[in-house]
């Protein structure tokens, strides 16, 4: 061993000679890898297995050597070949596999990016004949193909992933703080009730978000049943029922109950969670209060619905009533009493009014006024209501529902809080007292205006009046004209006005008069101490003594140093934005807890009817059939398009690919 020296072979046989010092032998290593064992050429074995042990002898490595065809170079070129990465097998397989990935994700991301299109239009996804000989294969398949010539069939998989990434990134958004529910059931059109579930919380940013967590399938709508649905949707986004701190209902009883209803069974968990009946809800609910209390207005809607449903249920009918309007409105335009101009003077349609479906009645009312021309009164359908008293009460409930309507509108906006949601109805009762005050002769004398234009006959008001529930013989000892004003007109208003009072009572509550002082409308003109601690005291988990004693001296310093600085604030809203975006927040954080709280009692479930709007739309007759998953993988993606839009396709490609293994792995 001591006497061989590899720098005498550095020059021809360095590449491939190796030397075992235990068998003083040298090998070649091409020969032992590649050499073929059959054969006896190149020395045998002596090179690879046996060992050549005249090392010392160089003419007997160049004999090894050989010719250009030798079994030793034909070893050396498969070795070469061997090192040669680019030329082997498994470059090539690489090589065609990095090809194919390539194609395979190009599909993908075609396949996600239709499905993104279909999802936030709610278009349907299967067709009625998808095999290849079909001309037309449904929607998807044929827009895939006019967009990617190829289709993986990964739709299911994309909208299973869909809503799960959607959620996620609420949830995220979040940020393990609290909000308030908003929960509705209602069933859809393969009579399976549905209920939807809306967290209300307030962002990083201090903006006000609503977002459809889920719409689940309920077989029971009792209240413990809607509970445990809902507490199984907290626990599998690892949120606490503890941080709910806002609900908000319509008046079912197995929501609103007080010993057992949905709110109740809540409030239990989360001492917190304090609950406002939906103002939409309640507002509407006061004109079924006054047709109960009142005759005529009964008679009314009675009379209104039975007339539409008499002209809806024949096509003739209703091609007759419209040849009407367009005679009616040329006729109008010619004579100059119709303005020219985009959006106006369209066709209207014959609007059912339902007793909770917010503005319903105000829009039947509207449209049977318009409607009344000579060529309806011709037809014989509203002998009816060619009357003064009737005219007298359309006009007078459309004027009332005119302000009720107007601030069911302003109740349904997203961004509404419940301070803001107290003023309007305050202002709506304010304009119900100014028109009882201030109208009722203008009233008078514009029903005897409109009866003039259409024929109808006018009383003398002068005369007794004659109640068609009474006798002839018993006349009453007041006149036409005292009727219409006083037991018509003030009645209705004060029964309104008494409905709205009865129905809002939470506006007296120590609650809501603790949000009204966190108000920064009017420069926080309305702004108590005292009222907010109260306010305070009613969230025992979120402030203790201690917390309460901070927050008497945070508040003293925060008006003085608010007041002037928010003077142009709009509300609550406002207030958090502006106090996030000038490190208020930091400043006074128990205010702007008091603040965030504020936020999360809800004065309208609108978020929810949307919901319901939608789900209308996206499972329809022709859809009927879809599964629960699929139905709450397209819904809440169209619903919530603006988190959806922020996820990336490789989010939505990667946790595809992690389902479950995949013939192609990127």
């Amino acid at each position: 061993m001591s006497h061989f020296n590899h720098e005498w072979f550095d020059d021809i046989y360095h590449d491939w000679l190796e030397y075992s010092v235990r068998k003083d032998a040298v090998y070649c290593l091409y020969c032992y890898l590649f050499k073929d064992h059959n054969t006896n050429q190149g020395g045998g074995e002596t090179f690879s297995t046996i060992g050549f042990k005249s090392w010392n002898k160089k003419g007997g490595l160049d004999k090894h050597i050989g010719l250009p065809n030798s079994i030793h170079n034909h070893s050396k070129k498969k070795c070469q070949d061997l090192l040669q990465q680019r030329w082997s097998i498994q470059f090539a397989f690489e090589r065609q596999s990095n090809k194919l990935k390539h194609g395979y994700y190009m599909r993908l991301s075609a396949s996600v990016d239709v499905v993104r299109l279909f999802i936030s239009q709610g278009f349907a996804f299967r067709g009625h004949d998808e095999y290849k000989s079909s001309l037309s294969r449904g929607k998807f398949l044929e827009i895939l193909s006019w967009y990617a010539k190829k289709c993986d069939k990964i739709r299911d998989y994309v909208l299973k992933h869909a809503p799960i990434e959607t959620v996620k990134a609420i949830i995220e958004e979040l940020n393990g703080d609290y909000f308030g529910l908003l929960v509705d059931e209602s069933f859809d059109v393969s009579r399976k009730e549905q209920m939807a579930i809306i967290f209300h919380y307030i962002d990083k940013m201090g903006f006000v978000m609503e977002r459809l967590i889920d719409i689940v399938h309920v077989e029971d709508t009792s209240a413990s049943s809607l509970k445990e649905a809902i507490f199984n949707l907290l626990a599998q986004h690892s949120l606490s029922p503890l941080s709910v701190h806002g609900q908000c209902y319509d008046g079912a009883s197995n929501m609103q109950g007080e010993i057992n209803g949905l709110k109740m069974l809540i409030r239990r968990e989360s001492k917190s969670a304090h609950s406002i009946h939906c103002f939409s809800h309640q507002l509407q609910i006061t004109l079924v209060g006054v047709s109960k209390k009142c005759v005529e207005v009964g008679k009314l809607v009675v009379l209104i619905s039975n007339i539409f449903n008499v002209l809806g249920s024949s096509f003739k009918r209703m091609d007759n009533l419209r040849d009407s309007q367009k005679s009616t409105i040329q006729v109008a335009l010619d004579m100059g009493e119709l303005r020219i101009g985009r959006g106006l003077n369209q066709q209207l349609g014959l609007s059912r009014a339902c007793d909770t479906h917010w503005g319903s009645h105000y829009k039947s009312f509207n449209n049977f006024i318009i409607i009344i021309d000579e060529r309806a009164k011709a037809m014989g359908h509203l002998e009816a209501c060619q009357t003064f008293e009737i005219a007298f009460m359309l006009d007078l409930m459309r004027d009332i529902l005119a302000i009720t309507n107007e601030l069911n509108k302003c109740l349904q906006k997203k961004e509404q809080d419940i301070a803001n949601a107290m003023l309007l109805v305050e202002v709506a009762k304010r304009r119900l007292q100014v028109l009882r005050d201030d109208e009722r002769d203008s009233l008078i004398a514009k029903v005897s205006t409109f009866c003039i234009k259409h024929d109808v006959l006018i009383p003398n008001f002068e005369e007794p009046y004659i109640s068609s529930l009474r006798s002839l013989r018993k006349l009453a000892n007041y006149t036409i004209l005292h009727h219409y004003r006083v037991e018509v007109f003030c009645n209705i208003i004060d029964w309104q006005l008494q409905e709205l009072n009865d129905r809002f009572y939470e506006v007296t509550t120590d609650l809501l008069h603790g949000i009204a002082c966190l108000n920064p409308i009017n420069s926080f003109s309305c702004f108590d101490i005292r009222k907010v601690m109260r306010m305070a005291e009613l969230y025992p988990d979120d402030f203790d003594e201690s917390n309460m004693i901070i927050l008497q001296n945070q508040l003293t310093s925060y008006i003085v140093d608010v007041h002037e600085r928010f003077s142009n604030l709009n509300g609550l809203c406002d207030l958090s934005k502006r106090l996030v975006q000038t490190k208020k927040h930091s400043n006074y954080p128990l205010i702007f807890n008091l603040v965030k709280l504020a936020l999360l009692l809800l004065g309208a479930t609108a978020s929810i009817e949307r919901a319901f709007s939608a789900m209308k739309f996206i499972k329809n007759d022709l859809r009927s059939e879809m599964s629960d998953d699929f139905f709450s993988g397209c819904l809440v993606p169209y619903l919530e398009k603006d988190v959806f839009d922020k996820i990336s396709n490789d989010v939505i490609i990667k946790t595809f690919q992690d389902m479950k293994p995949r013939r192609i792995q990127l």
